[in-house]
């Protein structure tokens, strides 16, 4: 039997950031995000030789050891040994059974999509069907953040998991004793075809370790930086916003709020922009964004602008004069998903 999953990548719309520890715990947050049909995939099946093989397609790495020697040292294949092993703890009474895990990403490492988190839900809704685990989307979604945060000790917050799990529009809402509310949102047709109509994705070229800005971010707050704290506040406030503006289908009001949000971001940390940021987002400017934005943390990655639908190709054709390249993306109404070959 074979079993492949994938789960979507997502784009950070307003409130990022306020997911994240201790500002969540403290004061609760906000998160607006949409899945787009880029996405992390795995593919489990049995091993022939009797060890655990895990395989990175990506990188090209691979490694095959005996089941009970799968440590979670750092590398292109930790996230899928941290899988592996909560799995056979948990749920198989620490039986270790001898697959091959294999795993790939429409996007790099440190893109800003939140690749690292949904390839861990690709990989646990992988496991829950090749094991047929009784897993919901909060659980595959909580499951997913305890491994990455808990058990492999990589910075982050939570939004990640449960768009990768959920899928589509939602609104999220996170509190202490990692409570997540996700709310899905019911989008009209015509508005979520106008966004798309509206909508750049342009990879800057440069990955960025977004554990080094989340850190910072948090200090920030845990030393009650003013500055920081009230950044962070205007953050969860322009995630209501954007979500009222959503769902009436104000579509300019939509791209004031996510610069708003932005202009909020770069305040609570200041590695979250750089010279080269600024420069794209005032060559954008120039030829017709309305709102610009950093998905993630910050730092590199991928930028969002939004612009008239009329002035798409100009952007476009402004955006490809620069180092980084312009992506083709769509919006998903579905989450992760896993399927048997028999």
């Amino acid at each position: 039997m074979i079993v492949r999953s994938r789960a979507p990548l997502r784009l950070g719309l307003a409130g990022g950031g306020t997911d994240v520890s201790p500002f969540c715990d403290q004061h609760g947050g906000f998160v607006m995000n949409v899945t787009i049909n880029k996405y992390a995939y795995a593919t489990i099946d049995p091993s022939p030789d009797g060890n655990v093989c895990f395989h990175a397609l990506d990188a090209d790495l691979m490694q095959c050891v005996r089941p009970e020697e799968a440590d979670l040292a750092p590398g292109p294949l930790q996230l899928m040994k941290g899988v592996y092993r909560r799995i056979t703890m948990q749920y198989l009474e620490g039986r270790a059974p001898a697959i091959r895990v294999r795993a790939s990403s429409d996007a790099p490492p440190g893109s800003g999509l939140g690749s690292s988190s949904t390839m861990v839900v690709a990989l646990v809704t992988a496991f829950a069907e090749y094991f047929d685990l009784p897993l919901g989307e909060y659980e595959i979604a909580h499951l997913a953040y305890d491994i990455e945060r808990k058990d492999l000790g990589l910075s982050g917050g939570k939004q990640d998991q449960y768009a990768a799990s959920f899928g589509g529009f939602n609104f999220m809402e996170f509190y202490d004793s990692d409570r997540v509310i996700v709310n899905p949102l019911r989008i009209k047709d015509w508005v979520w075809a106008e966004l798309e109509s509206s909508l750049v994705l342009y990879f800057t070229g440069v990955s960025r370790s977004s554990a080094q800005i989340i850190d910072e971010q948090s200090r920030n707050i845990q030393e009650g930086r003013s500055s920081s704290l009230d950044a962070m506040h205007r953050l969860k406030e322009e995630a209501t916003r954007m979500k009222e503006a959503v769902l009436k289908g104000d579509l300019r009001r939509f791209a004031e709020v996510m610069q708003a949000g932005w202009l909020a971001k770069k305040q609570s940390a200041a590695s979250i922009s750089n010279p080269m940021i600024d420069e794209i987002e005032e060559t954008a400017r120039r030829n017709g964004a309305l709102a610009t934005k950093v998905s993630g943390a910050g730092g590199g990655g991928f930028m969002m602008f939004i612009c008239e639908p009329c002035d798409r190709v100009r952007l476009v054709r402004a955006l490809d004069t620069m180092d980084g390249t312009v992506y083709d993306a769509n919006f998903t109404h579905h989450g992760a998903t896993a399927w048997k070959i028999l």
